[in-house]
């Protein structure tokens, strides 16, 4: 590889870390410790009005729990740091300046009240309403007032967003680990906002920011994130950046049926979604830990949900999951999950267990 390996996982603290949170995890770790890389952990809470008291410590703890903690984080070697993004809020400032220096992106004024007339205006006309360049002159931004206009209302405290200037009439011919390559047309491409009216960056730029400074060479992450790949790829562009290479990984699966595996699923067939216990207001979610699971089964389990080594083999230790852990063994298509599958694994490893351990684990 070009360049050491460092990735990173990167959940947000809206609550207890998902099942699917944890494979990416684990495939974030087992593609570091293979290549002798670093495995991070950064913590995305821009959106304050989701935060969850309590999650981010779960993250932690959870794992920990696992055998799977990350080797830089919050409190611990920030070579980086600071390793939550709340705390780097006046940085992403700079890089949203000048990506309007530049001409990438623009301040626009437009209220949501405006927005949402545009919105219903062209779905009475059959049409999808999508800011950029088909109507982004025609909007209220600085892209269609002067600038000494454009400052005026800066400095009046009129709430505005940075958005992404969207090039057109361009294909991007793009690489995935996992997909292989892949074409997007920036014209159906829309111009994001990289800076909300709160003063708080988008999920986009922060996510961009911290990648590069924080010397990201690849990007793991689930399938639901492949469509801002050419979005992120335009802002490295943008900024003057070398992009990391990407890899998005197959969807966790409901047991029975279509879809995403959620909560409600786990809930409806009695089976715990989450690696740990969460308490709430609403109540309890279980989890696999308080359910009498051993790490090392749920470990084994997930890493064989959507990534196998080629041959029959289901055991798998951790070292032998780092030695045997290739990206492009990695299947396209989604994985179910199955419980009952899940208890095997888990039964498995409470035959081998010795004395020591099983005290160690849950006396």
């Amino acid at each position: 590889m070009s360049k050491p390996v460092r990735v990173r996982f990167a959940p947000s603290p809206t609550g207890p870390l998902h099942i699917g949170g944890v494979r990416t995890a684990l495939f974030n770790y087992l593609f570091a410790k293979k290549h002798g890389g670093v495995f991070y952990l950064r913590i995305e809470d821009t959106d304050q009005n989701r935060f969850v008291a309590g999650a981010e410590q779960y993250i932690f703890e959870a794992l920990d729990w696992l055998g799977i903690a990350p080797s830089e984080t919050v409190g611990k070697n920030e070579k980086f740091g600071p390793y939550r993004q709340s705390e780097r809020k006046k940085l992403y400032k700079q890089y949203a300046d000048a990506l309007i220096e530049s001409g990438n992106a623009y301040y626009a004024f437009d209220t949501n009240e405006a927005l949402d007339f545009h919105r219903k205006d062209h779905e009475e006309k059959g049409k999808t309403f999508i800011y950029n360049h088909h109507n982004r002159e025609k909007l209220d931004n600085s892209l269609t007032i002067s600038t000494d206009e454009t400052q005026r209302r800066i400095a009046s405290g009129e709430h505005y967003v940075i958005r992404f200037k969207t090039p057109v009439d361009e294909t991007l011919h793009l690489h995935d680990i996992i997909r292989g390559d892949i074409k997007f047309e920036t014209n159906l491409l829309d111009d994001k906002v990289l800076f909300k009216s709160d003063g708080m960056p988008t999920y986009h730029l922060a996510n961009i920011v911290d990648d590069h400074l924080m010397e990201t060479s690849h990007v793991i992450r689930g399938e639901e994130w492949l469509p801002s790949m050419p979005l992120h790829v335009l802002l490295y562009r943008a900024l003057g950046w070398e992009a990391p290479e990407f890899a998005h990984l197959p969807l966790i699966l409901k047991p029975v049926g279509n879809g995403k595996l959620s909560k409600r699923d786990g809930d409806k067939l009695g089976f715990p979604v989450f690696p740990l216990e969460f308490k709430t207001d609403e109540g309890v979610s279980s989890g696999y830990r308080e359910k009498g699971y051993f790490p090392e089964a749920v470990v084994n389990f997930l890493a064989l949900l959507g990534w196998n080594d080629g041959t029959d083999k289901e055991l798998f230790s951790l070292e032998e999951l780092i030695d045997a852990f290739d990206l492009n063994r990695v299947h396209k298509a989604g994985a179910k999950f199955d419980p009952e599958k899940n208890k095997w694994f888990n039964h498995q490893y409470l035959i081998k267990a010795d004395d020591e351990k099983l005290a160690k684990d849950f006396l």
